[in-house]
C-alpha cells in the first residue's frame, strides 16, 4: 500500500512560482482563485490524493509548504 500523505500550504508566503504544481506527481496542487495579501493567486491543496513525497516543498523557494505522513 502506498503511503498516504497531505501538505498545508503557507497562502501569506506563497508568490505563485507553480513550481509545486509542476513537480507534483499526483496532481494534488494548483492556484487558488483568490489572491494573497501580495496580490498573487497561492497555491492550495486541491485533491486527497498526496502521497508525501514531499517533492512540492523541496521546489519551494519560499518554504512555504509542510509535509505530513500518515
Amino acid at each position: 500500500m502506498a503511503a498516504k500523505g497531505k501538505i498545508t500550504i503557507d497562502q501569506v508566503l506563497c508568490k505563485a512560482c507553480e513550481l509545486c504544481i509542476a513537480v507534483c506527481p499526483d496532481e494534488a496542487i494548483r492556484l487558488s482563485e483568490g489572491l494573497n495579501d501580495k496580490g498573487y493567486h497561492p497555491a492550495e491543496y486541491s485533491k486527497d490524493t498526496c502521497r508525501g513525497c514531499a517533492l512540492c516543498a523541496v521546489m519551494c523557494p519560499e518554504v512555504a509548504i509542510e509535509v505530513f505522513r500518515e
